[in-house]
């Protein structure tokens, strides 16, 4: 299967990480706000706050059931996942090309999500890589869970209706979990 570059699915990088490119419409500051502006990251991802300096805290407030119409019901194994926050510190900023921060910090976790993005005429390349996940079950719920929400992202900033969020996740993780392998 020839898979163009906004769906082809994350390959891991290392043991613990994962990296999807996608091509978005740009321009690279319109990308750079739907990463940093809460109003606008809410509709692909989760609202919240992000003091944008190096140190400076970041909220992500998920609400996955709430992003997208006529969705499915979510898994049994994320039902409980749909509503919540999530804290991190940035740890690289350089506007409008690179954004990293802490994933999921108050429950111990050591990882941390890095945004590339590199002008490619109109378009803008997004590189997300998500390092140090603390296992294969991580591992495959971060890949399913980036690929569906970046689809959004590029719903959204093409003006399109986005599929259901938890139906295109369904799938997603049920090959993510195909496709990575065991320990």
């Amino acid at each position: 299967m020839n898979l163009s570059v906004n769906d082809a699915y994350g390959v891991l990088t290392a043991p613990d990480s994962v990296r999807i490119e996608r091509v978005l419409p740009g321009p690279i500051e319109r990308v750079w706000s739907y990463l940093t502006e809460s109003d606008k990251r809410r509709r692909w991802l989760a609202a919240g706050d992000m003091d944008l300096r190096v140190g400076g805290a970041v909220e992500l407030n998920f609400d996955n059931a709430r992003l997208t119409r006529n969705d499915d019901p979510p898994p049994a194994k994320y039902a409980a996942d749909c509503v919540n926050t999530l804290r991190g510190r940035i740890t690289a900023i350089e506007p409008p090309h690179r954004l990293s921060y802490t994933w999921n910090e108050e429950s111990g976790s050591k990882s941390e999500v890095t945004f590339l993005l590199s002008e490619q005429g109109d378009q803008v390349q997004l590189v997300v890589e998500h390092r140090h996940l603390s296992n294969r079950s991580g591992l495959v719920s971060v890949s399913g869970g980036w690929h569906a929400h970046l689809g959004l992202l590029i719903d959204v900033l093409s003006q399109r209706e986005p599929e259901g969020f938890w139906r295109t996740h369904g799938r997603l993780d049920a090959e993510y979990e195909r496709r990575i392998p065991q320990a």
